[in-house]
């Protein structure tokens, strides 16, 4: 199956966005039943957004996430690229705290 490539830069220490990460795969559990698993600084995770397949793997660098998930398809790729562009974006902004985040959810 073909697959996205995410590779989203950050400027926070990697400990915060291992947290910040987590707290946005949290909401998509609690939004729409995705499941992250996570080894070290690794998370695969799977399940739907939107309606659209989300499995997948990401690692959380300095500097960057980067991994990969399942490709939507030509219809659906442009939409799913610019949704996971924002919601990191968001929860990867310095300008918010954690707990900013939770309430925004």
């Amino acid at each position: 199956m073909a697959k996205i490539k995410l590779d989203i830069p950050h400027t926070l220490p990697a400990d915060e966005a291992k947290k910040r990460v987590e707290a946005l795969f949290n909401y998509w559990g609690r939004k729409y039943g995705v499941k992250a698993t996570w080894a070290g600084e690794i998370a695969n995770y799977v399940g739907k957004v939107m309606g659209i397949s989300f499995d997948g793997q990401l690692s959380v660098l300095t500097g960057k996430i980067s991994g990969e998930a399942i490709d939507p398809g030509f219809l659906l790729r442009g939409q799913a690229k610019k949704y996971l562009d924002q919601k990191f974006a968001h929860y990867l902004d310095p300008k918010k705290t954690l707990a900013e985040l939770a309430k925004d959810d």
